[in-house]
């Protein structure tokens, strides 16, 4: 059963989500909303025009900081200097590169304009961060997502040039106290670093574990 959001800030138990995940129509991305979503291990992934789509999977892509692979090629990387990485210099620069860098097989973006407003209003309030991965100069990667307790709870990422993602992950895993990266879905690119899948109800354990921000 889809549920169907009013301007109550409530959302329904997560467990009722659908077999690929969705959980809840409509509602709005007000901060408390979306505070509240992440808090319960719900995301939105919204379509420009579309009444906006709110998930919580019922297998969750994680990566724990322990478990985090970085191979020799990205040691050798990482070791030359070849990227220069920062954090929270410039998440409307990420956000905005994770919207419109093309990605193989994707047609469009779900980071709608709102999105960016809403998450560089996180941002600006201390629940949201950034990494970014600079090469001469230039924003080349990055990585943005939500402060939750100590989960981070991965948005999206892009990359210009070879490693600059993965670059900006291993950063923000080695220089943060996080315990759990969520991924929310799978991609070949994050289980090379070590990510799996886990249960809702294991990751929703460690969300309830960890604070929740």
């Amino acid at each position: 059963m889809i549920f169907r959001l009013n301007k109550e800030l409530i959302f329904p138990d997560p467990a009722l989500a659908e077999d690929d995940g969705l959980l809840a129509i409509g509602g709005d991305l007000k901060q408390e909303r979306l505070l509240l979503a992440y808090r319960n291990g719900i995301f939105p992934w919204p379509t420009e025009g579309q009444p906006l789509l709110w998930f919580s999977p019922h297998e969750r892509f994680v990566l724990f900081p322990e478990k985090l692979n970085v191979s020799g090629s990205m040691r050798k990387v990482i070791r030359q200097g070849q990227f220069e990485i920062t954090q929270n210099k410039a998440f409307e620069e990420v956000i905005a590169a994770c919207a419109w860098v093309k990605r193989a097989g994707q047609r469009g973006t779900w980071i709608t304009r709102a999105m960016q407003k809403a998450y560089i209003d996180l941002h600006k309030s201390g629940h949201a961060i950034s990494v970014e991965a600079w090469k001469n100069g230039i924003l080349v990667g990055g990585i943005y997502g939500v402060v939750c307790g100590k989960i981070f709870c991965g948005e999206s990422m892009f990359s210009k040039t070879s490693n600059a993602s993965k670059a900006a992950i291993i950063y923000l895993i080695q220089h943060n106290t996080f315990e759990l990266i969520d991924c929310q879905v799978h991609t070949k690119h994050l289980e090379s670093l070590g990510a799996e899948m886990i249960s809702q109800e294991r990751y929703l354990n460690l969300l309830a574990a960890s604070g929740r921000g």
